[in-house]
């Protein structure tokens, strides 16, 4: 109904030109029929989607707009009037995908007629949301003419909790698609000459023009036998066969940057695959693995481990010798000392990632329990039991 129309698109009467497109193309992207083709709420989605585009229509357009605010539900009956426009030409989304498929598609009228003249869409706007969803550019907007880069890539190294704390230098071996030496990357033999490319005479580029229910799209593309070069050699060269990259398994220099942690990753730019004749690499993603360390645990910057200590010491006080990642450090432990209780080693956890500063250590205190005492030792613990200790 007409005076749904803010509902439908979620929107209030004071929204503005830009505010109805972005709900819009928010509902075009949720409910397209084309995501729900073949399932239980297609029928739905597609009933829901003519509603979509129907409230757009009118409100995307001021002077519709103007009408719509001004009549209310008049603002049907003169549309009714007027003619079926837009998607109201197809009895449901099969019919429009089986006159996609016969080449028969057609642009959304307007409302209704005025001297034979009818008004169209915004296809610039709606230019992008068609390229999200079906891979095409509308309108006079084309798709970059610059080949694609080369794929990135993913790699897992496995280190040392002491590499993970100090950082390293590893070396490691990748099998990607390299530059071709014997080409630099062109995919030219040494010897050619060029000649344009038969496919887009030259152009780099080639178009065509796609017919859908929001009218006629043109699609121009890189060509795809010269690259977007409008040129091809005409000799290849022999060891890459024109595509300037090779694969085979290169040698990585892998700095790990000191205070790194487990599952964390860097990105090592355009360390990744080769691209087609001379284009630019993609990159590569390392994600460390940290081994664990029978000493030592990581939280966060700092470092935690325990330490034994016998009751004596606990009660009584003394000196003790805590290993720490830079080597032994004495600890001072105080008088009545009690199990579970933490120490902290100030500034000698792990150093910050890319940062200044380090983190602590923390000791935990585990108070020793004999198991077996002599009989010297029993009798001690009775005098002190005695005393109330």
């Amino acid at each position: 109904m007409a005076d749904d129309y803010y509902k439908i698109l979620g929107i209030n009467k004071n929204a503005s030109t830009e505010e109805i497109k972005k709900a819009y193309r928010q509902l075009v992207q949720k409910y397209h029929p084309d995501k729900f083709y073949g399932k239980a709420e297609y029928q739905e989605m597609n009933e829901k989607f003519k509603q979509i585009n129907e409230a757009y229509q009118v409100l995307a357009d001021l002077e519709k707009k103007q009408m719509y605010d001004q009549y209310g539900s008049a603002f049907e009956q003169a549309k009714q009037r007027g003619g079926a426009g837009g998607f109201e030409g197809f009895r449901d989304w099969a019919s429009y995908a089986e006159a996609m498929k016969n080449g028969s598609g057609f642009g959304f009228g307007d409302f209704s007629s005025q001297g034979g003249q009818t008004s169209g869409w915004d296809m610039g706007d709606l230019g992008d949301i068609l390229g999200d969803l079906f891979g095409f550019s509308g309108g006079s907007r084309s798709t970059s003419g610059r080949a694609n880069r080369g794929k990135d890539l993913r790699f897992q190294m496995e280190i040392s909790f002491q590499d993970a704390v100090f950082g390293a230098e590893k070396e490691t071996s990748i099998d990607k698609f390299n530059i071709c030496d014997n080409c630099n990357g062109k995919g030219v033999a040494k010897d050619s000459k060029y000649k344009t490319c038969s496919s887009c005479r030259g152009a780099g580029k080639t178009a065509r023009v796609q017919s859908t229910f929001f009218g006629n799209f043109q699609t121009v593309s890189t060509c795809a036998k010269c690259g977007g070069e409008g040129k091809i050699p005409e000799k290849e060269c022999l060891i890459c066969h024109g595509e300037g990259r090779v694969r085979r398994e290169k040698k990585l220099k892998i700095k790990i940057p000191a205070g790194i942690n487990d599952g964390q990753t860097i990105v090592l730019r355009n360390q990744g695959e080769a691209g087609k004749k001379g284009v630019n690499n993609g990159d590569l993603y390392i994600t460390f693995n940290i081994k664990p360390d029978p000493t030592f645990e990581r939280n966060g910057f700092n470092i935690l481990n325990e330490k034994e200590i016998s009751i004596s010491e606990a009660v009584l006080g003394a000196k003790i010798i805590i290993k720490t990642i830079e080597g032994d450090v004495t600890l001072k432990i105080p008088g009545g000392t009690k199990s579970g209780q933490i120490f902290k080693l100030k500034d000698r956890g792990i150093q910050h990632l890319n940062g200044r500063g380090k983190g602590d250590h923390l000791v935990t205190i585990k108070v020793k329990i004999p198991q077996h005492l002599s009989r010297k030792q029993k009798g001690l613990f009775e005098e002190l039991k005695q005393e109330g200790l």
